[in-house]
């Protein structure tokens, strides 16, 4: 069943259009890929499910994107509570310069519902452990987020988006930044976390789109040019530029 729905979506920065009648739909619990060159609008288009665009002057967008069937554009949408359900992992780790604790914690205390100690205690341990940190960290759990690696701060950060219990996680390319043996810990935790999220992620590494992905995405120039099953995207494209890209003729 699909849980978001962009239909003719155009993206425009002041007068350059971005993207070009985007249609595609993503579907529960399952991870899907946007690939494709540098500035070909996957990044451009992630940002456009929770609204994050909105916060760049001058960008206009038409059509529609539904998530749960409601048109998250639509004037009654509380885009506050859009940025929960969807939360989003970032290229570069962003820990709050803070304790783990109050890292994990963060979203849950903007909100107007009042945990417990042994309730917060509780989510994040849960979040952690989901975000496969649990055992890196649980003894330090004041110190500085900042005092970690890179592989644990990217993943602290992701605890922090578990803890407020998003239906979807958007992820920006989320390995770039980490060496190969953190981006391996990163992925295997991404595929388990499957069962209970769904996951859009844009990633330049073709290797690890075909590992953890169920589906990819295609993207070139602002337009969306394939979306089939990951299997049928690399071992059998329909389009000669899919073809192209994922053979590393162009990129």
């Amino acid at each position: 069943m699909a849980i978001i729905t962009s239909k003719d979506l155009d993206l425009f920065y002041g007068e350059k259009q971005a993207l070009n009648q985007i249609n595609i739909e993503f579907y529960e619990k399952e991870i899907t890929a946007l690939i494709g060159p540098s500035g070909c609008g996957k990044s451009t288009f992630l940002r456009t499910l929770n609204r994050m665009n909105d916060l760049i002057p001058g960008v206009t967008i038409n059509g529609e994107v539904q998530f749960n069937g409601q048109d998250i554009y639509g004037s009654s949408m509380d885009v506050v509570m859009l940025r929960k359900q969807m939360g989003m992992v970032f290229q570069q780790p962003n820990p709050f310069p803070f304790s783990i604790y109050d890292n994990v914690t963060y979203g849950l205390r903007l909100q107007q519902q009042t945990y417990t100690k042994e309730e917060l205690d509780q989510i994040v341990e849960e979040s952690l452990k989901a975000a496969a940190v649990w055992d890196d960290v649980k003894d330090k759990l004041n110190k500085s987020a900042l005092s970690l690696s890179g592989g644990q701060q990217q993943r602290v950060c992701i605890a922090r988006v578990l803890a407020v219990k998003p239906d979807v996680i958007l992820l920006d390319e989320p390995t770039s930044a980490l060496d190969p043996v953190s981006s391996g810990k990163i992925e295997e935790m991404l595929y388990d976390l499957k069962e209970d999220y769904t996951m859009i992620m844009v990633t330049h590494n073709m290797p690890q789109a075909s590992r953890i992905s169920d589906r990819t995405a295609f993207f070139l120039n602002g337009d969306l040019i394939e979306y089939a099953p990951t299997k049928e995207i690399f071992l059998n494209p329909k389009k000669i530029e899919t073809e192209n890209y994922i053979t590393g003729k162009f990129g």
